[in-house]
């Protein structure tokens, strides 16, 4: 007989970008197994929108107020909204470095990067951390800040050694369906040497969809799918990689206030 369904975690999705109804998307997540999902904001507008998916379905999202680095140089004119909007959130972010597309100066993006690191430090909330070819001066930041478990690298994509330098860091890692491509070795390497006490499984929905559903745009249903590469990574069944994550997902971000 067929054991009871593994409950999965969406450590990360923008809900409000999704394709299609929200409660269609959210029951379709249901029956895959997603006990609930975190939708963090890249901005004041979506960090808004995050606030009012979750107030509407506050059984099944999280959300986290922040500026990503693209839109670094709109910190000026954000800030004391977001800051307030941040106080409120359950995490803060996305928010980061990003030196592959360089939308906003770079100094800018440490700055603002550092800002939130110390409004998470200062409000004990968890945080959300976009790395893109940038892990020299992430990993300098998140170090200097000391939270620990708190700080989440989201679709973490550092090989092998980055990875051992960051869990030096007591950092919690997060894996999207990136594991599931057949050029992407490097996160599957990544993931070996990630401790299951401390990583996290997501769709960075509507993008980075698992390989079965690279054509299509990605949704909190599909996480089961990273999360049965990830399990195949670490040579653990899918009730016990389920269960590491979604605690992991629990401690970190205390869903339902616990």
């Amino acid at each position: 007989m067929a054991g009871p369904k593994p409950l999965w975690v969406d450590s990360h999705c923008h809900l409000f970008a999704a394709e299609g109804n929200t409660d269609e998307v959210l029951r379709r997540a249901h029956d895959a197994g997603v006990a609930w999902v975190m939708c963090p904001g890249i901005d004041l507008e979506t960090s808004l929108q995050a606030r009012r998916l979750s107030l509407e379905h506050r059984d099944m999202v999280m959300w986290a107020a922040g500026l990503h680095p693209h839109d670094a140089v709109r910190w000026s004119d954000e800030e004391a909204r977001l800051t307030a909007l941040i106080a409120e959130a359950d995490a803060i972010g996305e928010c980061g470095l990003d030196y592959y597309r360089d939308l906003s100066p770079r100094p800018l993006q440490r700055e603002v990067f550092r800002r939130q690191l110390q409004l998470a430090g200062d409000l004990d909330k968890p945080i959300i951390v976009h790395c893109r070819d940038a892990f020299a001066d992430v990993y300098e930041d998140v170090a200097a800040a000391d939270l620990g478990e708190r700080v989440v690298l989201h679709s973490w994509t550092g090989g092998p050694k980055w990875t051992k330098r960051f869990d030096a860091l007591g950092v919690t890692f997060s894996f999207a369906g990136m594991v599931t491509y057949p050029t992407a070795e490097t996160v599957r390497l990544a993931v070996a040497v990630a401790p299951p006490q401390r990583s996290m499984v997501e769709t960075d929905t509507p993008y980075l969809s698992p390989q079965p559903h690279r054509s299509s745009a990605n949704e909190p249903a599909f996480v089961p799918i990273t999360g049965a590469q990830v399990a195949e990574i670490w040579d653990l069944d899918l009730a016990e990689t389920a269960r590491l994550t979604a605690a992991t997902a629990q401690r970190v971000f205390r869903f339902g206030g616990v």
